[in-house]
């Protein structure tokens, strides 16, 4: 826990809900300091408004609703996809990829208002009070980091209930019931995880899980075809329409969502040790992954592809665990940024009922030669004669061995 008596002022990530709400109250009352609020819209879909109002009903002075929609695709989304990130083998780093920002903008807000303390909503218990951390120090070494759940003793969502009625703080309807699950969403995906999500042997109820898509079997019956042009590895059009970063994702949400494509039911190992289970939406991040990497196996030179691929594992990891600001990431991003500038053309594929059917590729810059890799006279292109050699070569060591054996 921190001093209490040397916290001025704190820059708190504000939602507007339950948690963060009760948590504001208690830095007050706690280390008697004056709390600023942040709010970020990354596309989570919700009405950011009721967020300032609330926080001003609260007697907030500093509150800072900001449009990072944008930014965040664009200098963190992209990025990633570049890399071809997945953690686990399943995992498109949709919650993991937004810690960094909102923490770089936390600190950001710190330094604006004079602040010497900043403070998150995320539990003891996962994987975002790492990230949001790591973010803090690595951007501002001198930060004090006030994490509420690791000090209060309101240890379940009756006791914050019961701590916001006792203070007149207002309580969304939906919590009072005590929600099924709790979610978190970006424009890159939502996760959703805990009560009935917790036995990984329940089937879940996807009519009631979904809101950004539809299950593959409500799909329609009739695929929905579309192209994504690329450049320097990045999606820049669909269906030859130019389009921001954040627009391009929004409009991919809208067609994989519409045609299921996107959920995954997994447990994954969290970084502090513990195994969890949740249900993830990705459904645009779905759909650029499958076209990025088809853009990449006409572009990329093997040797080139398959060191991409033998980076991408532990690539993952950093950002899943937090490591966004570390140098080896940023090393590995230079590498990775190096190798994507040949990746521009463009991607045709369809869409249909959970699946993501590559229909073709072509680019300025492809690296596939149908002289040479025709079964047709290829007019003395290649000499096959020339592949017995190759094959002996390689083949020695074996024969050496073999001949042990």
């Amino acid at each position: 826990m921190s001093d209490s008596g040397s916290i001025k002022k704190v820059v708190l990530a504000y939602s507007g809900g339950l948690d963060t709400s009760v948590i504001l109250r208690w830095l007050e009352e706690t280390y008697g300091c004056e709390v600023v609020t942040f709010t970020a819209d990354l596309g989570q879909g919700e009405e950011l408004e009721p967020a300032r109002q609330k926080a001003e009903m609260m007697g907030i002075k500093q509150i800072y609703v900001d449009d990072l929609r944008e930014e965040f695709v664009r200098d963190y989304v992209f990025p990633m996809f570049r890399a071809n990130a997945i953690y686990e083998g399943t995992y498109l780093l949709g919650t993991s990829i937004a810690r960094p920002l909102i923490a770089k903008r936390q600190i950001e807000i710190a330094e604006e208002t004079g602040a010497d303390a900043v403070s998150h909503g995320a539990t003891g218990k996962g994987n975002d009070q790492v990230r949001f951390e790591l973010g803090y120090y690595a951007l501002k070494p001198d930060i004090k980091v006030i994490s509420p759940w690791r000090e209060w003793d309101l240890t379940s969502r009756t006791s914050l209930i019961k701590y916001a009625q006792e203070r007149q703080i207002p309580i969304p309807k939906d919590k009072e019931g005590e929600p099924p699950f709790s979610q978190d969403a970006n424009l890159l995906h939502i996760s959703s995880e805990g009560k009935v999500l917790e036995d990984p042997w329940q089937e879940p109820d996807y009519d009631l899980v979904l809101t950004r898509m539809v299950t593959p079997m409500a799909a329609p019956d009739t695929p929905t075809e579309i192209t994504i042009d690329f450049q320097h590895g990045d999606p820049v059009a669909i269906n030859g329409e130019t389009m921001s970063p954040a627009t391009i994702l929004t409009r991919l949400n809208e067609l994989g969502g519409a045609n299921g494509v996107g959920a995954i039911d997994i447990v994954e190992n969290r970084f502090i040790g513990m195994k969890s289970r949740g249900i993830y939406e990705t459904p645009g991040g779905t759909v650029l992954y499958h076209a990025r990497r088809a853009m990449e196996s006409l572009t990329l030179e093997r040797g080139a592809a398959h060191q991409k691929d033998e980076l991408m594992p532990r690539y993952a990891e950093l950002i899943y665990n937090g490591f966004w600001f570390a140098p080896e990431r940023e090393m590995l991003q230079a590498a990775i940024d190096h190798a994507s500038q040949r990746v521009n053309g463009t991607v045709r594929l369809k869409l249909y009922k959970g699946n993501v059917i590559i229909t073709g590729r072509k680019s300025p810059n492809s690296l596939y030669d149908e002289a040479i890799v025709t079964f047709e006279d290829d007019a003395g292109a290649y000499d096959q004669r020339d592949a017995e050699g190759f094959i002996k070569l390689n083949a020695l060591r074996l024969r050496l061995l073999g001949r042990q054996k």
